[in-house]
């Protein structure tokens, strides 16, 4: 399986039009610019992180051509939606744009409008979708000077369109509170994926798959994020300024082989397609699958123990036998659970500005694991892991099975294992693959076998 170095790459000349238009526009609105310094000083992310669309008139002259000339050439294609065309690279991560005839505009993606009208102390928007609304957008009227709107999106990408409404808003309400609380089987991990799947295929065939898969991961956001310290400082930061969780980047799951298909599965009745998969050589001992929603705008990494043997087959729809060895995933699976039920997500992943994030996370108490990817393009790190206790019954059943020896156990008794992390990760050039190497380090790094005791 090719590296996803070699599935994406860098593209710089996309990435500094996006970045020349943007500049453009904040030079245009003073509040963009104070907006950008406090995203930096308060949340240790960028402007960029935000942005979920830039419009601009078509008739602009770029250095006598056509803005849509430019475009081309930088790799951007018109995307017909049924309500506009947006100009998107398909080979990057970065914001679409669309051509107007005469608009000036930055749309900020959050999580609810609402909320970041009261961070920000605004007057009300004139007008707004409900509450229970798949889209929800409005403009700054603070902001003459060109058109700042921020929009929160549950699967909905259209802009012009009345957004799409459950039809049955109690309905709509009572499935996202079992989804929080979904039962999510314990230690029966059969009975946990059959929750989920109950629950996916109601909320699809009643507010359709897109919604659905967005509600959903806001759920999961949320159960991961109640056990992991700096989640909870970061996301007060965040929403301390309106903005939520909508810079993620993707959400990473660690799987048992036993289960892989099956969360392959669950996340494909959500309507994820897969990427890239990785393998990173016979000594690794781990695979991983990329999967992404496109509408719903998430990203998921799915972490697996896998051999060398497995590689050339597509193991992610044909299913692993249990091994009697255990690597770091499948390890931290037997001791904390299934990532997709009990566990909670491995970690989080969102964009920032690398530098300032880690530095201002660690004056709150908050330390970092050494960076496990440092390119231009791509910089990356894990917090410090939360270490979390783990039952007593599945460390006799480890014992017992000679996938940990009695002293390992007992020390993993008395500590705590690490459980979940943070990721902080700054993305440049619109890159948007992984670090298959680096990736690796991370996993050996955190696997509780290598760590030296407390």
């Amino acid at each position: 399986m090719a590296g996803t170095q070699e599935l994406w790459s860098p593209q710089p000349v996309a990435t500094q039009m996006v970045d020349v238009l943007l500049e453009d526009l904040v030079g245009r609105a003073p509040w963009l610019k104070s907006f950008r310094e406090r995203l930096r000083a308060e949340t240790g992310t960028r402007l960029l992180d935000w942005v979920d669309h830039l419009a601009i008139p078509r008739e602009l002259d770029w250095e006598g051509e056509s803005i849509e000339s430019r475009l081309a050439a930088a790799g951007f294609l018109p995307i017909e939606q049924s309500d506009r065309t947006l100009w998107r690279h398909a080979g990057a991560l970065l914001p679409g744009i669309e051509l107007t005839k005469d608009v000036f505009r930055v749309a900020l993606k959050v999580d609810d409008v609402a909320n970041f009208f009261v961070a920000h102390r605004l007057p009300p928007p004139e007008t707004q979708s409900p509450v229970w609304a798949f889209r929800r957008q409005a403009r700054l009227a603070t902001v003459s000077q060109i058109e700042v709107w921020v929009v929160q999106r549950l699967g909905d990408d259209l802009w012009y369109e009345p957004p799409c409404s459950p039809s049955d808003v109690a309905a709509w309400c009572d499935w996202n509170d079992r989804v929080l609380l979904r039962d999510r089987g314990g230690e029966d991990w059969r009975h946990g994926f059959a929750v989920a799947n109950d629950l996916i295929g109601e909320g699809v065939s009643l507010f359709g798959i897109d919604a659905t898969c967005a509600a959903f991961f806001r759920a999961e956001r949320a159960y991961w994020q109640a056990r992991n310290r700096a989640g909870q400082l970061q996301k007060l930061r965040q929403d301390r300024l309106g903005l939520g969780w909508a810079n993620h980047d993707h959400h990473t799951y660690r799987s048992s082989r036993v289960c892989f298909r099956d969360l392959v599965d669950s996340l494909t009745r959500l309507g994820f397609q897969r990427r890239e998969r990785f393998y990173a050589g016979r000594d690794a001992g781990w695979g991983a699958q990329v999967l992404e929603q496109p509408k719903a705008g998430i990203t998921v990494f799915a972490d697996v123990d896998l051999s060398p043997a497995e590689v050339q087959g597509d193991f992610s729809s044909t299913g692993l036998e249990p091994a009697n060895q255990l690597g770091t995933v499948g390890l931290w699976c037997a001791l904390h659970g299934e990532a997709f039920l009990d566990a909670g997500m491995h970690h989080l992943e969102c964009q920032f500005n690398f530098d300032a994030a880690r530095s201002q996370l660690a004056e709150l108490g908050v330390d970092s694991m050494p960076p496990f990817t440092n390119f231009d393009y791509l910089r990356q790190c894990f917090t410090a892991g939360e270490r979390w206790a783990v039952e007593p019954s599945r460390l006799a059943r480890l014992v017992a099975a000679g996938q940990l020896t009695a002293e390992q156990a007992e020390r993993f008794r008395l500590e705590g294992v690490m459980g979940s992390h943070l990721e902080i990760l700054e993305r440049n050039d619109g890159f948007k693959g992984f670090n298959q190497t680096g990736i690796s380090d991370i996993i050996q790094r955190t696997d509780p076998r290598r760590i030296q005791p407390l």
